[in-house]
Protein backbone atom coordinates (compact mmCIF):
# COMPACT_ATOMS: atom_id res chain seq x y z
CA UNK A 1 0.00 0.00 0.00
CA UNK A 2 2.65 2.53 1.02
CA UNK A 3 4.80 1.76 -2.02
CA UNK A 4 2.06 3.37 -4.09
CA UNK A 5 3.41 6.69 -2.78
CA UNK A 6 6.69 6.19 -4.64
CA UNK A 7 5.39 7.30 -8.07
CA UNK A 8 3.81 10.36 -6.46
CA UNK A 9 7.09 11.31 -4.77
CA UNK A 10 9.00 10.68 -8.00
CA UNK A 11 6.62 12.93 -9.94
CA UNK A 12 6.96 15.68 -7.33
CA UNK A 13 10.75 15.43 -7.45
CA UNK A 14 10.86 15.58 -11.23
CA UNK A 15 8.42 18.50 -11.31
CA UNK A 16 10.51 20.35 -8.72
CA UNK A 17 13.67 19.70 -10.72
CA UNK A 18 12.16 21.23 -13.85
CA UNK A 19 10.55 24.11 -11.94
CA UNK A 20 13.71 25.08 -10.08
CA UNK A 21 16.47 24.34 -12.54
CA UNK A 22 14.80 26.05 -15.47
CA UNK A 23 15.24 29.28 -13.49
CA UNK A 24 18.70 28.34 -12.20
CA UNK A 25 19.92 27.76 -15.74
CA UNK A 26 18.33 31.00 -16.96
CA UNK A 27 19.98 32.93 -14.12
CA UNK A 28 23.46 31.64 -14.94
CA UNK A 29 22.88 31.92 -18.70
CA UNK A 30 22.06 35.60 -18.18
CA UNK A 31 25.43 36.14 -16.52
CA UNK A 32 24.39 35.56 -12.91
CA UNK A 33 26.71 34.09 -10.33
CA UNK A 34 26.11 31.99 -7.24
CA UNK A 35 26.51 35.11 -5.12
CA UNK A 36 24.03 37.08 -7.18
CA UNK A 37 21.63 34.11 -7.11
CA UNK A 38 21.51 34.36 -3.33
CA UNK A 39 21.30 38.15 -3.19
CA UNK A 40 18.62 38.19 -5.91
CA UNK A 41 16.58 35.94 -3.64
CA UNK A 42 16.40 38.92 -1.29
CA UNK A 43 15.70 41.54 -3.98
CA UNK A 44 12.45 42.73 -2.37
CA UNK A 45 10.20 41.95 0.56
CA UNK A 46 8.22 39.24 -1.26
CA UNK A 47 11.37 37.48 -2.48
CA UNK A 48 12.91 37.78 1.00
CA UNK A 49 9.85 36.21 2.58
CA UNK A 50 9.93 33.30 0.14
CA UNK A 51 13.70 32.85 0.53
CA UNK A 52 13.40 32.76 4.32
CA UNK A 53 10.42 30.40 4.13
CA UNK A 54 12.42 27.98 1.97
CA UNK A 55 15.43 28.31 4.27
CA UNK A 56 13.52 27.41 7.42
CA UNK A 57 11.47 24.66 5.80
CA UNK A 58 14.71 23.17 4.49
CA UNK A 59 16.29 23.27 7.96
CA UNK A 60 13.23 21.52 9.42
CA UNK A 61 13.39 18.93 6.62
CA UNK A 62 17.08 18.29 7.35
CA UNK A 63 16.36 17.70 11.04
CA UNK A 64 13.46 15.42 10.14
CA UNK A 65 15.52 13.42 7.66
CA UNK A 66 18.38 12.83 10.11
CA UNK A 67 16.08 11.75 12.94
CA UNK A 68 13.78 9.75 10.67
CA UNK A 69 16.64 8.02 8.86
CA UNK A 70 17.85 6.59 12.16
CA UNK A 71 14.38 5.22 12.92
CA UNK A 72 13.60 3.84 9.47
CA UNK A 73 17.05 2.68 8.42
CA UNK A 74 17.55 5.01 5.46
CA UNK A 75 21.26 5.00 4.77
CA UNK A 76 23.50 7.88 3.69
CA UNK A 77 21.04 10.61 4.67
CA UNK A 78 23.86 13.16 4.43
CA UNK A 79 23.77 12.77 0.64
CA UNK A 80 20.19 14.04 0.52
CA UNK A 81 21.18 17.06 2.61
CA UNK A 82 24.23 17.93 0.50
CA UNK A 83 22.27 17.53 -2.72
CA UNK A 84 19.44 19.62 -1.25
CA UNK A 85 21.92 22.46 -0.88
CA UNK A 86 23.31 22.05 -4.39
CA UNK A 87 20.18 21.04 -6.34
CA UNK A 88 17.03 21.91 -4.37
CA UNK A 89 15.33 20.68 -1.22
CA UNK A 90 12.10 20.34 -3.20
CA UNK A 91 13.88 17.80 -5.43
CA UNK A 92 15.77 15.87 -2.77
CA UNK A 93 13.10 15.59 -0.07
CA UNK A 94 10.75 13.52 -2.28
CA UNK A 95 13.74 11.35 -3.21
CA UNK A 96 14.43 10.87 0.50
CA UNK A 97 10.76 9.91 0.96
CA UNK A 98 11.17 7.28 -1.77
CA UNK A 99 14.18 5.83 0.07
CA UNK A 100 12.14 5.96 3.28
CA UNK A 101 9.23 4.06 1.73
CA UNK A 102 11.61 1.41 0.42
CA UNK A 103 13.27 1.05 3.84
CA UNK A 104 9.91 0.75 5.58
CA UNK A 105 8.66 -1.84 3.10
CA UNK A 106 11.78 -3.97 3.73
CA UNK A 107 11.20 -4.11 7.48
Amino acid sequence: MRRSLIPIYATLSLGALVATWSFHIAHFRDGGTLGSFITDGYANNAASSLANDILFVSLAVFVFMVVDARKTGVRHVWIYIVLSLSIATSVMFPLYLIARERAISKS
